[in-house]
C-alpha cells in the first residue's frame, strides 16, 4: 500500500519512512508542498502532512485531497502551537493528527488504524494467497514471481477485495500516474491472469475489473 508523505524535517522524514517501509508500506517522501501536490494523483491510499513547509502548506495540499479523494485517510502532523491550524484540518476532514515531538510507535499505530487492510492476507481461491504485508504470492505454498506493477494491481484491491477498479484508478496507482494507455492495462493483466487460478480476475464491463466473489481475507 502507497502512502505519501510531506515533511520538511530531513531527518524526521527519513525516519518516518524508514519505520513504514519495515511495516510493509510503499513510501513516497516529500519536503516541499509543491512536489507533494504534483503527486497525489499518483494512487495513494493513505496521506501523512506536516502542517508547515515550504511552498504549498499541508492544510493547502489536505484541500486539493478531499476534493478529489474524499475517502482517502490523511494524518496531520502538527506542532503545540498550531491548535488553530489543526482545529481547520478537521473542519477541512483530515482523520487524525499527531503532535510534534511524537513517537515513532504512535505514528504507526495512527496509520496502522487508518490505512491496513482488515487483514494481512487474503485468498482469492483456496490454493492462491497472497500476503499484503510481504508482498508475495504463494499458489499451493509456492512463492509465485510478480513484477512490480503485478504487485501493485493486486494491492489496488487490499482495503476492498470486492471494489471495482476503474481504469483511471489503476493507471494512477499501479503506473503511479505516468501515461499509459488500455492496451498496455489489458497486457499486465493477461500476463498476471496467466499466474493465477482461473477466474480470479473479472472484468467488469464498461467500467474496469475487479477480483474473483470468492476473494477474502484471512
Amino acid at each position: 500500500m502507497k502512502i505519501l508523505v510531506l515533511e520538511d524535517n530531513e531527518r524526521l522524514l527519513k525516519l518516518i519512512s524508514t519505520s513504514l517501509e519495515k511495516e510493509g508500506f510503499i513510501v513516497d517522501c516529500f519536503d516541499n508542498g509543491d512536489e507533494a501536490l504534483e503527486a497525489l494523483e499518483n494512487g495513494y491510499k493513505c496521506f501523512i502532512l506536516d502542517i508547515n513547509v515550504p511552498s504549498i502548506d499541508g492544510i493547502t495540499i489536505l484541500e486539493y485531497i478531499r476534493m478529489n479523494h474524499k475517502d482517502v485517510p490523511v494524518l496531520i502532523i502538527s506542532s503545540n502551537h498550531d491548535l488553530e491550524k489543526i482545529e481547520k484540518s478537521y473542519k477541512m476532514g483530515c482523520d487524525d493528527y499527531i503532535k510534534k515531538p511524537f513517537y515513532i510507535f504512535e505514528l504507526i499505530q495512527k496509520v496502522t488504524k487508518l490505512c491496513s487492510p482488515t487483514s494481512n492476507k487474503f485468498l482469492l481461491t483456496d490454493e492462491c494467497l497472497y500476503d499484503i504485508k510481504e508482498h508475495k504470492l504463494y499458489i499451493n505454498g509456492d512463492e509465485v514471481e510478480l513484477t512490480k506493477k503485478e504487485i501493485l494491481f493486486l494491492e489496488l484491491f487490499a482495503l476492498n477485495l470486492h471494489h471495482v477498479a476503474s481504469y483511471d484508478e489503476i493507471i494512477n496507482y499501479v503506473w503511479e500516474g505516468e501515461e499509459t494507455n488500455l492496451t498496455n492495462i489489458r497486457a499486465m493483466i493477461k500476463r498476471l491472469r496467466k499466474k493465477l487460478p482461473t477466474d480470479s480476475i473479472t472484468i467488469v464491463k464498461g467500467m474496469g475489473y475487479s477480483l474473483s466473489k470468492n476473494a477474502r481475507y484471512i
